[in-house]
C-alpha cells in the first residue's frame, strides 16, 4: 500500500494551504512596517498577543513539515525513492525530519533568536 505516501503527499499539500493563510500576518506586518512607528507600534502589540504565538507554533510546524517534505517531492521529480518500500521509508523520514526541524527552530525562537535586543 502507498497509504503513508499519499497520508504525507496530502499533507503537504494542507501546510501548504496553513503557510498560505498565515501570510496574512507576514503581510499585515510589512505593510505596518512601512507605514512609521505608530503602526508599527500597534502591530506588534496585535502580533505578541498569546493566541497569535500559538498560531505561529503552528505556522512554524507547517513550513518545517512543507519544506521536508516539499524536498521529498523534489527527490521523486528525479525519478527516485518511488518504490513502495523506499516510498513508506521516506514518510518516516519526513515525519521525523520534520519534528526535529519544528524543535530546532521552536528552541531558537524561544531561547536564542527570539529575543529582541
Amino acid at each position: 500500500m502507498y497509504r503513508y505516501s499519499l497520508l504525507t503527499s496530502i499533507t503537504n499539500r494542507a501546510t501548504g494551504v496553513v503557510l498560505s493563510a498565515g501570510l496574512i500576518l507576514l503581510v499585515y506586518w510589512l505593510v505596518a512596517i512601512a507605514g512609521g512607528p505608530a503602526a508599527y507600534r500597534a502591530a506588534r502589540h496585535l502580533l505578541s498577543l498569546g493566541v497569535l504565538k500559538a498560531v505561529y507554533a503552528v505556522l512554524l510546524a507547517a513550513f518545517s513539515y512543507h519544506l521536508i517534505a516539499g524536498i521529498r517531492h523534489l527527490v521523486w521529480d528525479t525519478g527516485h525513492g518511488l518504490e513502495r518500500a523506499q516510498s513508506q521509508r521516506s514518510a518516516w523520514v519526513v515525519a521525523i525530519a520534520s519534528i526535529l526541524l519544528f524543535a530546532g527552530l521552536a528552541w531558537w525562537a524561544l531561547h536564542a533568536g527570539g529575543r529582541a535586543p
